[in-house]
Formats: C-alpha cells, structure tokens, sequence
C-alpha cells in the first residue's frame, strides 16, 4: 500500500537564451549604409545646383547683358538715323530749290529767245538738266550720300551751262539790233493827255516851285497803262507818295517807272515786251486825281521822257 501512496517528484528546468546583445548588434547593419547614401544624395544636390547655375543660369546673364546692350545699340543707331535723316532733309530741301531756280532760268531763257525772234532749236532752254532723279519727287529716302553730291554736282553743271548759254544769246541779242527795242520809245498810255511836265513846275499840294522827274498822262481811272519798252520788271512796291508803282529795268542802263496805279497786272521778274499792258490808270500816294506819273532814268539820273516817246503804234 505503501507504494501506492508513494509520491513521484518532478523537476522542470527552463533554459532562457541570452540573445538580446547579439540581435541588437544585427540590427545596426543598416545604419553606415543609410549615413553614406544620404551623404552621397546630399553631395550629388549640391553638384546639380552648382551645374544648373554654371550651365543655365550664367550664360543666362550673360545673354541679358547681351540683350541690354543690344537694345542700347539700337538707341543710339535710331538716334543716328534721325540726326542722317534730318541732315537729307536739308540737302534735298535745298535740291530742290536749286533745281527751281534751274527751271526759272530755263523759263526766263525761252521767254527771251521768242521776244528774240531767235530759232528755239539754237538754245535748247526748255530740256531738262541731269537731276538723277528723272523729275521724281526729292525724297531723302531713295538717296544715299554719293546720289546726293551727285545730284548737286549736276546742278551746279546745269547752272554754269545756263549762265553761259543767257550770255551767248544776250550778245545776239545785241547783234540783231535789238536795242530799238529796250530803249524806252513808246506811249505808256493811248488814251488821255499831258498834264504836267518834266522840269521845274508849282507843286500841286505846295503851291511852290519843286522839280517834276517826269511827266504826266491823266486819263480815267481804269485806262491802261503799257510798258514803254521791253525789259524785265523789278520792282512792284506801294509808297506813300508813288502808291502803288511799278519799275522795269530795259538795259543799256535804262529804267523806266509807273506810278499811281490802281492795279498792278505784273510781278517782280516777270518779262513785258514793249506795248504789253503792266498796270491800270489810279489815283493812289501822292496824287489829286487819275493819272500816270512816268519816269525815264539813265544810268541812275531822270532824263526827259519826252525826248523819247513816239506815238504806240496801232
């Protein structure tokens, strides 16, 4: 029985391993790695920005100052060019008018050759001087600097063979007896009558002796008034004792001059043959009614017109 009752004692041992400071060394393993890549990432960050600044951002700033300097180039060169341009505008400003005093001479020089009775085919005044431009329009835009003093070296040519050509056709002028002509010798009126003479007379207003430098036709107000000779008109003026006057230069020295008019029908440079109409018969200045008061003057002295005048040919 007793070994019925017999208790069996049992022992349990538990065997706990110590790996807890070897798995905390394993689970370092990732940690140098980890430093060096982020090493390396940070390292390759800084290398691209400086690659992006070198190979972008600086030839970007060059490129601006390029571009700053070129928009300071095209200033100065508009600058230039408005300076050029207003430089043409005067040379094609005076081109042009050279090539109308060109062309008055050429009109004065036909004028001249027909009061002549010359052959038009002797003097070729109405053909048109070598411009360069062949009558268009001065325009500084279609010139360049060599066209331009090409263009004046023409005109100056053009000028000089003008001149020479009014001096020939002036000493045949002379030579076919064309003085009759220019001496003054016919009736500045065809209507009216003498009224006062040339020389010594009571003074209308005064009442005292003074000289009379001409003579004087009163005719009504209106009446025609002719030139006494060819020539070319130089003076058209309105004084306080002439009025309204006007003065013709005929050469060899003679002048001849119309006063108190109350309408001039002629210009400064204008040409009048003998016998054409120049002004009207007025009352204008100093004056007590309707008249022309004719002058003759030589060589710069008032002679008698009288002494001249023959009756206007019908």
């Amino acid at each position: 029985m007793a070994q019925g009752n017999t208790r069996m004692n049992y022992k349990t041992t538990m065997t706990i391993p110590h790996f807890r400071r070897k798995r905390a060394a394993n689970e370092k393993w990732w940690y140098f790695p980890s430093i060096a890549l982020s090493s390396f990432m940070f390292a390759a960050f800084f290398v691209a920005v400086g690659v992006y600044y070198g190979s972008y951002q600086q030839p970007r700033q060059y490129a601006d100052k390029f571009r700053l300097s070129l928009s300071e180039h095209r200033s100065l060169i508009e600058g230039t060019r408005i300076e050029v341009r207003a430089d043409l505008d005067a040379l094609t400003q005076r081109i042009g008018l050279l090539q109308a005093h060109v062309n008055r001479i050429n009109a004065l020089g036909t004028k001249v050759i027909a009061m002549a009775g010359l052959k038009e085919d002797e003097f070729d005044f109405s053909s048109v001087p070598a411009m360069g431009g062949g009558g268009e329009s001065l325009d500084h835009a279609g010139y360049e600097n060599e066209e331009i003093t090409q263009v004046l070296e023409n005109l100056e040519i053009a000028l000089a063979e003008k001149e020479q050509q009014l001096n020939i056709l002036d000493e045949l002028m002379l030579a076919k007896g064309l003085q009759a002509e220019i001496k003054p010798s016919g009736m500045p009126v065809d209507q009216g009558w003498m009224s006062s003479k040339y020389g010594q007379r009571n003074d209308p207003f005064t009442g005292k002796r003074q000289f009379h430098s001409g003579i004087d036709f009163a005719s009504a107000e209106g009446t025609l008034i002719f030139s006494a000779a060819s020539g070319v008109v130089t003076k058209v003026s309105k004084q306080a004792d002439y009025g309204l006057s006007v003065e013709i230069d005929h050469r060899n020295g003679y002048v001849t001059r119309y006063a108190h008019a109350l309408e001039i029908l002629v210009k400064k440079g204008d040409i009048v043959k003998q016998g054409q109409a120049i002004a009207k018969i007025g009352s204008t200045g100093r004056s007590t009614g309707p008249h022309l008061h004719f002058e003759v003057i030589k060589n710069g002295k008032h002679i008698n017109p009288s002494k001249l005048l023959e009756p206007k040919k019908s």
